[in-house]
């Protein structure tokens, strides 16, 4: 369950990360008020984790999948440039959040 939680802590994240522009400095309501929720959220579900997963570990994972989901998204909704070199590093970026995973024991 811990990993459950952090994934969905990450999910929570990639909202309130895309969100954030279209808050146009928090002047939005509505935009801002999915910001605020999706981070409070994200919050909630990444404490939870840390419960059990070793924070450096927990918060590396929490990054990444927030980086990655905000690139993706960036790509297909902000229309923001999918070049090779990019996708690469989304990969390597990827392949690093599995190997956090396979190398870290939970308590």
């Amino acid at each position: 369950m811990p990993w459950t939680n952090l994934i969905i802590a990450g999910l929570f994240e990639i909202g309130f990360a895309s969100t954030l522009k279209l808050t146009e400095g928090f002047t939005r309501l509505w935009p801002t008020a999915i910001f605020t929720v999706c981070i409070i959220l994200s919050f909630l579900f990444l404490n939870k984790a840390v419960k059990d997963i070793p924070i450096g570990t927990a918060y590396a994972v929490w990054t990444g999948i927030g980086a990655v989901g905000t690139v993706i998204v960036g790509i297909l909704v902000y229309k923001e440039p999918a070049t090779a070199l990019r996708l690469f590093f989304i990969a390597t970026l990827i392949g690093s959040i599995i190997g956090l995973k396979l190398a870290t024991t939970t308590t």
